[in-house]
């Protein structure tokens, strides 16, 4: 369960769940959809530190299927992301624990980008229900000891391929670092048409027909300058499949993230399978 976003006609509408009253209490809503709207909620917890907050809210963001960016536990410090939907962009949640006095407080940051909207409702019932998941003491501590440990539960970014080249393009202009972080062990079901078909050391290698900018009838407003290259290093079992691509072939086929290259501007995927 995630922010309810409307963007692009799309609506996520969040069931109403019971939530700390501390919390509402502290909620705010600034901003606009053309500047950019932002909410802010927080908790303060007795016998909490930064570690344990951190610890603990990597497990509860990850079960809700957010993207974890990065988490220094020992910092009090996180970023993680409502994910790209093929829909709709992704914007950044942070999320700092301090401590005093023997409480933690823990402050979430929600920053969406110019034209999204999120109902103030649906956007205080979401960071009220995370926040209010934090204990204290060595219970909080052995959540955060298992949560320091799990991993996000998005389901496959399913997309087709161009939008999927022009959004990582743009993730490079803005931060090429933060892609790896962002992408490292996501799935993806990417339609779109075979490139080239290559093979490398053992590895059926099959590349998605990507046309540069310029060479695009129709190019979207704040598109990158560049294109960048999305190859699929296809799966044991999946020879019989690749031996029959051809260039120009529609293809729609899974796989999990592996490695990205801002200098060259390519996405390697591993694991590739066709998808029926």
């Amino acid at each position: 369960m995630r922010f309810g976003l409307l963007a692009a006609g799309a609506a996520f509408v969040l069931p109403s769940v019971a939530h700390a009253a501390s919390c509402d209490e502290t909620f705010t809503k600034t901003g606009s959809i053309l500047s950019g709207m932002r909410f802010t909620a927080s908790v303060t917890v007795p016998d909490l530190t930064p570690a344990s907050a951190i610890g603990q809210m990597r497990g509860i963001v990850a079960a809700k299927g957010y993207d974890i960016i990065v988490a220094e536990a020992e910092d009090g410090s996180m970023l993680i992301e409502q994910p790209q939907t093929g829909k709709v962009r992704a914007f950044p949640i942070t999320i700092t624990a301090t401590s005093a006095g023997g409480q933690g407080t823990v402050l979430m940051d929600a920053k969406l980008r110019g034209g999204q909207t999120v109902p103030a409702e649906a956007a205080k019932t979401e960071m009220c229900e995370m926040l209010g998941g934090l204990k204290g003491g060595k219970a909080g501590l052995a959540a955060a000891s298992s949560g320091m440990k799990a991993v996000s539960t998005a389901p496959p970014l399913e997309m087709d391929a161009l939008s999927l080249s022009q959004q990582i393009s743009k993730d490079t202009e803005r931060n090429a670092a933060a892609i790896p972080l962002r992408y490292e062990g996501k799935s993806f079901i990417i339609k779109g048409m075979v490139g080239e078909i290559a093979k490398d050391r053992g590895d059926y290698i099959v590349t998605y027909k990507i046309p540069h900018p310029y060479e695009q009838a129709l190019r979207l407003p704040g598109q990158a300058a560049f294109k960048t290259d999305i190859a699929c290093v296809m799966a044991k079992g999946q020879a019989a499949f690749t031996l029959q691509l051809k260039p120009g072939k529609s293809i729609k086929m899974s796989g999990q993230f592996d490695k990205f290259s801002a200098t060259d501007h390519i996405l390697l995927l591993k694991d590739c399978r066709s998808v029926g």
